[in-house]
């Protein structure tokens, strides 16, 4: 094994700041698929999703230095930087207004449910096409918050590190998104399908 491949992603960054393009190679096709997907379950556009992927990476050899390692990983990093670009597109790039300063009402741990996600309350009759549909019509706030933590499957804490944002606020926002996203699929009427849901998770 190239002992490259053994470097984490902040090292890798740093080579490629100093010019390594190989660092660059391994760090593009370590991160490319999770920016690729978070940028087209956001958008559901394959063509947005493409473009906004080249961007990202063309914004980490142009200004990589702004990373610190001390605010998060570097995929953390890289998303927060893909969410900025896709958020622009989706608004007609019209001047993005930092969403970190939203006052959502944070819910108190006690005052969360344990309700399953609505992904995981899926019948056998609900299409991957009705899940997609659903989350691309949520608000944008509560969109990105379904992305990273249902469809990409991320903690609370990564989550929260992508969006600049309170862990209390992911939970909060979480949990609007779940009701309406349960509200939009309609009534459970059969046993869940561990394989629609599966399905879904990768329907980019």
């Amino acid at each position: 094994m190239n002992t490259r491949d053994e470097l984490d992603d902040t090292e890798l960054l740093r080579s490629m700041l100093t010019g390594d393009e190989e660092a660059l190679v391994l760090l593009y096709r370590r991160r490319q698929g999770s920016i690729y997907r978070f940028a087209y379950q956001m958008s559901g556009s394959a063509t947005l999703a493409e473009d906004v992927t080249q961007e990202v990476f063309l914004f980490l050899m142009r200004d990589g230095r702004l990373f610190d390692p001390n605010r998060g990983s570097v995929s953390s990093f890289l998303l927060g930087v893909t969410r900025n670009y896709v958020l622009r597109k989706l608004r007609g790039e019209q001047v993005l207004t930092s969403l970190s300063n939203d006052t959502d009402d944070e819910v108190p741990d006690n005052q969360i449910s344990n309700e399953m996600s609505p992904l995981d309350d899926l019948t056998r009759a609900e299409s991957i096409e009705s899940v997609r549909r659903a989350v691309l019509s949520l608000p944008e706030r509560y969109r990105e918050v379904v992305v990273l933590c249902e469809l990409q499957e991320m903690s609370y804490g990564e989550a929260a590190d992508v969006l600049g944002c309170a862990i209390g606020t992911v939970r909060s926002r979480l949990h609007r998104a779940r009701a309406l996203l349960l509200n939009k699929l309609g009534p459970v009427r059969a046993e869940p399908s561990a394989a629609t849901v599966k399905s879904a998770r990768c329907f980019a």
